[in-house]
């Protein structure tokens, strides 16, 4: 997966998306129209110190690598931002949350027909 290089990928996910909300992260989907798909990580302070963020960080790293990116739709930018919990919620439960949220998302997604938008 690409990484979104930009601020304005996160926001047009944020603002003209779809998010789903579970334990682990928030999942934020929004067609783009590009070829492939990109992934954008985010853990704001909330999420507790340095040490939490980034062990959250990579967890979701390594959560999108080996089951988003099987399940991931090319043309789609996806956004997950860090919980609370996300660095010490079961590996399992993390990958529960993934399949639920994309569902949820892709579902979503088919049924309000949103095409891609024009990428200039």
């Amino acid at each position: 997966m690409v990484s979104i290089p930009s601020r304005a990928g996160f926001l047009a996910a944020r603002d003209s998306g779809i998010k789903a909300v579970s334990k682990g992260f928030i999942l934020q989907a929004v067609p783009t129209g590009r070829p492939e798909c990109r992934l954008g990580l985010t853990a704001s302070r909330k999420v507790g110190n340095a040490v939490r963020r980034n062990r959250a960080r990579r967890r979701l790293r390594a959560l999108a690598r080996t089951e988003l990116a099987n399940r991931a739709r090319s043309g789609t930018d996806y956004v997950m931002i860090a919980r609370g919990g996300t660095a010490d919620r079961d590996w399992s439960d993390l990958v529960s949350d993934l399949g639920k949220a994309l569902g949820y998302l892709h579902r979503t997604m088919d049924h309000r027909g949103d095409p891609p938008k024009k990428v200039s």
